[in-house]
């Protein structure tokens, strides 16, 4: 799927995937503010899995504070969304799930071009957002998913979420990227992406990993 197709009427930015670009930190899209963070959250199969199910079942974003709400399946079932090479550059639409699943409360777990509305304060300060999946992976040793802008935040951008089983070490990392514009003129004020960004990092954290590690 070409990037701007997919991007046409879907997410408010340009760099759909940078998230996954490994010079993301040196060269963000044009006026962003990048931000990464790895950290190491256990070892084996078992933490594994049971990170990745939390965080395919959204629960960083509700412990960390965030309220969902308007969570809907992609239009169309032809959907699958976009998976991206060690480039960030997209390639062909990844694996969609067989069957869709749902948490305790009801809501449906992370699905490729799925939209959702969160709200919430980070820092005292608005977070709200309307967010559409881009991609999900679901690998032997990776799981994650990357949420992009549609509207109505205080930044436009894009975050994507990453735990890893490492082959050679048996590690497990929790691994968060992310490109924010500033859009509320509270925002444009010096260092409030920043601040904004490093709360969320924490929560994400907490709500992944009880114990914090050593970041990378």
């Amino acid at each position: 799927m070409r990037r701007g197709t997919f991007r046409e009427g879907t997410v408010d930015y340009a760099a759909v995937g940078a998230t996954h670009a490994p010079d993301l930190m040196q060269y963000p899209p044009e006026g962003s503010i990048p931000a990464e963070e790895s950290w190491r959250i256990g070892s084996g199969e078992d933490r594994f899995r049971i990170a990745g199910e939390a965080l395919l079942s959204w629960t960083a974003q509700r412990a960390g504070g965030l309220e969902l709400s308007d969570v809907r399946p992609a239009s169309g079932e032809s959907y699958t969304g976009v998976s991206f090479d060690a480039e960030g550059t997209p390639i062909a639409p990844n694996r969609s799930q067989v069957e869709q699943r749902f948490d305790a409360e009801g809501t449906p777990f992370v699905a490729p071009g799925m939209t959702l509305k969160v709200r919430g304060r980070v820092k005292g300060m608005r977070a709200d957002a309307e967010l559409r999946v881009i991609s999900v992976t679901e690998e032997r040793r990776r799981i994650g998913f990357v949420l992009g802008t549609v509207g109505g935040s205080t930044v436009s951008g894009e975050e994507s979420f990453d735990i890893d089983w490492r082959e050679d070490t048996d590690e497990v990392w929790f691994t968060v990227r992310a490109f924010d514009t500033p859009t509320s003129m509270l925002y444009k004020l010096p260092g409030m992406v920043r601040r904004r960004r490093r709360e969320l990092f924490s929560r994400y954290l907490r709500a992944i990993s009880p114990l914090y590690a050593t970041p990378i």
